[in-house]
């Protein structure tokens, strides 16, 4: 074999060893392939509804199965949850006030009481056609007094006395001590009684008028006789 042969079947073989080298690097996938344009399309799309990182994509306003914002509750702008107006309970119920009873609307009649001792009942009765109030104590004047008595405050009501028309309230009088401690004693024959508000009533006392001291006192105005004459 001649020295040319043997020069051109290396480099045939140096050649065929080359391009089996080059075909093994493409097939274990580091060399470069061409896919075709099927695989560019499919590496390069999304799937509906994803982002690139593997996240869902929120969906358009009004889509089906989309979640949409809550509505925002409202208020009705000037309502009030507070008290009614001036006149009115905290219930909106409008509140009114009967009149005062005083000399007016009432008949006053002062009677003498075998018990307790030494005690003179007013009795107060509406002789008008509303109801009236009753409130405070009477304001009693026997005789020619300079001054009025004081009220017993142990008998304070409980509530406003309101007499219907026809309906009657009481005082108790105590006029002197029943065991003669009391001082400045006189026979009064005329008694004048003052109410809160309103004109005064003239009640006749016995003929023979009541014995009066330092001691004397009166009650608020009750409902009820016993507790008029309880002090």
């Amino acid at each position: 074999m001649s020295a040319r042969t043997a020069r051109t079947r290396l480099l045939a073989a140096t050649t065929v060893a080359l391009a089996a080298l080059a075909l093994t690097a493409c097939d274990n996938g580091k060399g470069v392939r061409d896919e075709g344009p099927s695989a560019a399309s499919n590496s390069s799309s999304q799937p509906t509804g994803s982002t690139a990182d593997g996240g869902t994509k929120a969906k358009p306003a009004g889509e089906t199965g989309g979640s949409t914002a809550a509505p925002k509750s409202t208020t009705t702008a000037g309502t009030s949850g507070g008290s009614g107006s001036a006149g009115k309970n905290g219930s909106g119920t409008t509140t009114t006030r009967n009149p005062a009873c005083n000399g007016a609307n009432t008949k006053t009649t002062a009677t003498e009481v075998s018990r307790p001792l030494n005690h003179l009942l007013l009795t107060v009765t509406n002789t008008g056609a509303k109801n009236c109030d009753l409130t405070g104590y009477p304001i009693a004047r026997f005789g020619e007094a300079q001054s009025v008595p004081p009220v017993a405050e142990s008998t304070h009501p409980q509530a406003v006395v309101t007499l219907a028309p026809g309906e009657s309230g009481y005082a108790g009088v105590l006029l002197s001590a029943a065991d003669g401690s009391g001082g400045n004693g006189y026979t009064a024959k005329t008694l004048v009684v003052g109410f809160a508000k309103g004109s005064s009533a003239t009640p006749a006392l016995p003929a023979k008028g009541v014995y009066v001291d330092d001691k004397l006192t009166v009650t608020y105005w009750q409902q009820s006789l016993d507790d008029a004459l309880a002090y």
